[in-house]
């Protein structure tokens, strides 16, 4: 639910194996679940770092999956969804947020964004329904599962289920781009702690997963709206809960643990007519598999 369509453009014209160790090198340069947005779409793309952790492309359709399985059990009919409760659809293997005309939501609105960035590569069969729509057409849940059979949805599950390995790619170029805006945006005093949490956590393969899956699952944490009683849930608060361990498979448990006690502190937090509770056992599943190899 990030907002740097053309950052992740740019990120992601290199091949497909990604340097996720490499943004720990960046600089803080001057939002989420899901210090304000950037007021542009420009991000300074991140620089080589020295011992970068290379993902091999086994491992990064192996992520997409995953993802693909938290948000929706890996089914095709889940890529077009909404949830009880919500005020918007979700889409994708990501489920990237969609909000109808009228709804402003606290929220990053990433279905746009990751369509964006479908036409910026070049993508094909994005269908022209999708393009030509500057918000959701369905304005409620009652009127999306009307038409879930429909052409439209139809159309539009065939060309997600066809481009698994392009949101996989605009979810790994969001979770790219975030580093430099929490550095940016953290306290001074937990910039380090910050940085040296993420270079830990980064040191395995389902580090790096985890690291790309919460981005997309919470968002960067930078978003003033994307909190409860002034506290958030997003990858910088999860990094500064994080605890002092080594790096490797401490720092990956540690990760999952840390994020569930700021999912646990959102829930808390949240107010009692959403009903949060009732996703804890799903949130925390997820976080779960943070801590087990890919």
């Amino acid at each position: 639910m990030q907002d740097y369509p053309s950052a992740i453009t740019h990120a992601l014209a290199t091949p497909l194996a990604i340097t996720l160790a490499s943004i720990a090198a960046c600089a803080p340069v001057s939002d989420s679940p899901r210090v304000p947005s950037p007021p542009s779409n420009q991000i300074t793309s991140p620089r080589p770092y020295a011992h970068s952790h290379r993902l091999s492309q086994a491992s990064k359709q192996k992520i997409g999956r995953k993802i693909w399985h938290n948000e929706s059990g890996g089914t095709v009919t889940g890529l077009t969804h909404w949830n009880v409760g919500e005020e918007f659809p979700s889409m994708g293997i990501g489920h990237f947020i969609w909000y109808p005309r009228g709804f402003h939501g606290r929220w990053t609105e990433s279905f746009p964004l990751f369509i964006r960035y479908a036409q910026q590569r070049g993508s094909k069969g994005i269908p022209t329904w999708v393009t030509t729509s500057q918000h959701c057409p369905w304005p409620d849940m009652a009127s999306f599962q009307r038409d879930f059979n429909g052409p439209k949805l139809k159309a539009l599950r065939s060309y997600l289920a066809h481009n698994v390995s392009l949101q996989t790619d605009y979810i790994m170029a969001t979770s790219r781009a975030a580093l430099p805006k929490i550095l940016a945006s953290a306290p001074a005093a937990q910039r380090g702690r910050i940085h040296a949490n993420y270079q830990r956590v980064a040191t395995t393969p389902h580090g790096t997963y985890a690291l790309i899956d919460y981005v997309n699952f919470k968002g960067d944490g930078t978003n003033p709206t994307e909190r409860y009683s002034g506290q958030g849930w997003g990858l910088m608060w999860v990094l500064m809960e994080m605890a002092n361990v080594p790096a490797g498979q401490a720092s990956a448990a540690e990760f999952a643990a840390a994020a569930k006690r700021c999912l646990d502190r959102r829930i808390q937090n949240s107010p009692p007519a959403r009903g949060e509770t009732r996703w804890k056992a799903g949130w925390h599943n997820r976080c779960n598999t943070y801590a087990r190899p890919l």
